[in-house]
């Protein structure tokens, strides 16, 4: 072979080797081609799967029904089958086995020409195009006409959201027509809505992901053009052509962002059905079953469609149902996994073993002995649960990066915390953050907080954060949501119970290495598998706006810039110490200028990581805009992340990624139930029972960690019962109605000194009512309650102190304008208002 052949293929490139190697150049040389193979193997193994769509059509049949009257619709209501033609009315039976008569008054209605329905509710579209909602029971069919559209209609198509009804259609002069009315009230008059200007009559009407899309026939004969329309200036853009004929009336929503479609690709032949990814706006065709070109109505089925065609004597019914198949783990990924869990619960049997927790300073505080550079990866691992993990890059995906304007921001006011809020609380040795309100104020303030901020922590963290990994772990190993809650929340406790605060720092620096080594791995593996690579995953994000991050408009509907200045203003420069989970870590340092640190540490780490799960979302939207065919249309968006390492993933790295999720959501778990056990211990166990010794304190705290983690599972079941869209903003949503009526007292405390414990109480309560009745209303983004609350406990409880006596005992030290006091001065305080000292805790 000549020197000028030689060479080593990787990928698509080939090395050549130099004309002269000799002794250590060769070994060099073929130790670097065997890496270029052994990579190159790897890659093969990673490349991702994309001939074969994830979810196969199932084809079925039901009975036929015996009649030559030509039918005028079918439709699910309230999950019963029900068919209407021209002599009368039916309904399937719960076996599925024959159609039943109903009792039907067409008379009354008039000339009914077609149905239309979601599977919960129908309407049927009657003489004039009137519109009626249909109500049935077990004998009897009955059509209740609603207002007539101001105006006739052709071509009249409807769907409907979750409070409102809409209406489409050419009107006389054959220009669109767009009505809606409210849904509940069958009396409300129509009224009219921008309407789309492009040309053709609509074929089908659909609602998905917040917004409308109708399918517009072409005038010349071509293919469909898709309109979306979302309440706005700009309510109608175009969403492309659809690639064929719509079936007239045909169509649904499936699961959170796919709309499933019948599609001619001529016209007069059986339609393929197809979804449409209305977040990507891609199309991916669904083998095993078509419509053929002669059917007479189509209708929802579960999971599916079914149609209806007629031979003259009977009318046939046929079903295509989506099959959601389980993508089980393989034996490594389980290995990985029992590791990563053995692992865990291993350092939390170390720490058992090794520490003679015979005082409360050593469970709820490591002792004081953490590094800052450890508190301060581990508070970004508690800051960075499974939230970020599953629910941000599932926003990103649906969005863009707005969200992450407020890490940015973030940082700033973490300097500011950094400086002038930890070392201030760290000098005082706490170990529950509310005896600051205690000292500062009354101990009611004290135990009101705490209580509030343990029914948060266990309502709007815990649920989601342990629910989102489980609805993650059962969309991978098809094990169920309740095993996985079980699973994530039974490991967590046993660690935590055992090990304390110190395991759960060091748990936390090795679970932030796995998921973020995971998630570097599954952005890197979407960008490898797409035909173009970087360059193509860059242009489509930048067309697309998907790293859009800062929105100057000053719409309080949305997540703005000028929102999020407002939100770190008042979560994180004025009430950081909030947070126990947060702060029980800083206090775990050993003095206040480590404290400190351990804020500079976790604000280094804050932009760069959120960059990471951003970038996953952004990635996603890409690759699945390049194959559509490989999502599952039954899946809420929450799982779009979950599903990509189900199916796309190579054995052994899904194992590791699932380990990240484990992580991301237990390093959060951790940290909530031993900070809410150092609350219930200290700030109530402690306070109510006297004489207690710093053993049973221990023992007491273990105990609560074993409680709240098994209240926290049973909230994350409880909220697997509810269909929600974006668990990210049920958890802003929930920590901003309950959460910042004690976040404002911690400013009242450190920036006055006129506020008193009476006008704070009053400010608690008040920012809770106010922010509740502002919550009914819908007028701002939820991003903004949180800060709202702040603000109302803020200036309610400021100026109700002004009708109360100023505080009498010495402020010194407790706010920010007066010189640090002394820490023996510290220490007597702090016992004048019955909390531990620094020697008694070591005791």
């Amino acid at each position: 072979m000549s020197q000028q052949s030689q060479s080593v293929r990787f990928g698509h490139r080939a090395f050549r080797a130099p004309p002269a190697l000799a002794g250590s150049s060769v070994r060099r040389f073929w130790a670097r081609a065997f890496a270029a193979c052994v990579l190159a193997l790897l890659l093969t193994l990673t490349a991702p799967l994309r001939a074969e769509p994830l979810t196969p059509l199932r084809a079925g049949a039901l009975p036929p029904l015996q009649t030559a009257a030509p039918l005028i619709g079918v439709a699910q209501l309230d999950g019963a089958t029900i068919a209407l033609a021209g002599n009368g009315a039916w309904r399937l039976d719960a076996g599925a086995s024959q159609w039943r008569a109903l009792h039907w008054d067409a008379a009354a209605l008039g000339a009914a020409r077609a149905v239309v329905g979601d599977g919960a509710q129908a309407y049927v579209f009657a003489a004039g195009d009137v519109l009626a909602r249909l109500q049935a029971d077990a004998t009897t069919l009955r059509a209740r006409a609603l207002p007539a559209a101001p105006e006739p209609l052709r071509d009249a198509v409807a769907a409907w959201s979750a409070d409102t009804l809409y209406l489409a259609g050419l009107g006389p002069d054959g220009a669109a027509r767009f009505y809606q009315r409210p849904l509940g009230d069958d009396d409300a008059a129509w009224t009219a809505a921008k309407r789309w200007t492009a040309p053709g009559a609509p074929r089908s009407l659909l609602f998905q992901t917040k917004s409308l899309f109708v399918a517009l026939a072409d005038p010349a004969g071509g293919a469909d053009r898709l309109l979306r329309w979302t309440p706005g200036p700009a309510a109608w853009t175009d969403a492309g052509r659809v690639p064929g004929q719509v079936v007239p009336g045909a169509g649904r929503a499936t699961g959170q962002a796919h709309l499933l479609i019948p599609v001619q690709p001529v016209a007069h032949a059986p339609a393929r059905l197809k979804t449409y990814q209305t977040i990507t706006g891609a199309w991916a065709e669904l083998p095993g079953a078509q419509v053929p070109s002669d059917a007479v109505a189509t209708a929802v089925w579960p999971d599916g469609l079914m149609w209806a065609r007629s031979d003259g004597a009977r009318t046939q019914f046929a079903t295509a149902q989506i099959q959601s198949n389980k993508l089980r783990l393989h034996w490594l990924d389980w290995v990985v996994i029992v590791v990563y869990l053995a692992g865990m619960i291993g350092i939390g049997l170390y720490f058992y073993l090794r520490e003679k927790r015979g005082n409360t300073a050593s469970f709820f505080v490591g002792g004081r002995s953490i590094p800052f550079w450890a508190a301060g990866i581990s508070l970004y691992a508690a800051n960075t649960s499974s939230i970020s993990f599953i629910a941000i890059p599932a926003k990103a995906f649906e969005t863009n990066w707005q969200y992450m304007a407020n890490n940015i921001i973030a940082v700033g006011g973490l300097i500011f915390v950094a400086i002038w809020v930890v070392p201030l609380l760290r000098r005082l040795d706490l170990m529950s953050v509310f005896s600051y309100l205690e000292t500062r104020f009354h101990p009611s303030i004290r135990m009101l907080a705490s209580a509030l901020c343990v029914f948060v922590q266990i309502g709007s963290r815990m649920s989601v954060i342990l629910f989102l990994p489980a609805l993650a772990i059962a969309t991978i190993t098809g094990i169920s949501v309740f095993w996985s809650v079980l699973l994530m929340g039974g490991f967590t406790i046993v660690y935590t119970a055992m090990g304390g605060m110190k395991a759960v720092i060091w748990t936390d620096f090795v679970q932030v290495i796995v998921k973020m080594g995971g998630a570097i791995f599954a952005i890197g593996f979407m960008i490898w598998g797409l035909r173009g690579g970087f360059g193509q995953f860059w242009s489509t994000a930048m067309a697309e706006g998907k790293m859009h991050t800062f929105d100057f408009s000053f719409d309080l509907t949305k997540a703005t810039i000028w929102g999020f200045l407002f939100l770190v203003l008042f979560e994180v420069v004025l009430t950081f110490p909030k947070d126990q989970v947060l702060m029980q870590r800083t206090l775990s340092t050993s003095s206040a200028r480590e404290a400190g640190r351990s804020i500079w540490a976790f604000a280094a780490i804050m932009i760069p990581g959120g960059i990471v799960f951003y970038t996953i979302g952004t990635a996603m939207f890409v690759y699945y805009r390049e194959h559509p065919e490989r999502m599952n249309p039954l899946l809420p968006i929450d799982a779009t992340f979950p599903m990509f390492i189900a199916a796309e993933l190579p054995v052994g790295v899904t194992g590791l990624i699932i380990a990240g999720i484990f992580a991301a959501a237990m390093a959060t778990l951790s940290g909530i139930m031993n900070s809410v056990a150092t609350l219930i211990s200290v700030d109530f166990y402690e306070k109510l029972h006297k004489g207690h010794t710093p053993q049973q304190s221990v023992r007491f705290a273990e105990l609560m960690t074993v409680v709240v983690g098994l209240i926290g599972i049973g909230a994350a079941l409880l909220l697997s019962k509810f269909d929600i869209h974006s668990l990210f903003d049920v958890s802003i949503e929930l920590a901003g109605l309950l959460g910042g009526g004690f976040a404002g007292a911690y400013t009242l405390g450190m920036f006055t000194r006129r506020a008193n414990w009476q006008g704070v109480a009053i400010g608690i309560g008040a920012s809770i009512v106010l922010t509740l009745g502002i919550w009914t209303l819908r007028a701002v983004h939820p991003y903004y309650y949180l800060a709202i609350s702040i603000a109302l406990c803020i200036v309610i409880g400021y100026l109700a102190s002004l009708f109360f006596p100023a505080p009498s005992q010495s402020l010194e030290g407790l706010t920010i304008f007066r010189s640090k006091p002394s820490s023996a001065a510290s220490e007597r305080r702090i016992d004048q208002a019955g909390e531990e000292t620094v020697g008694n805790e070591n005791a």
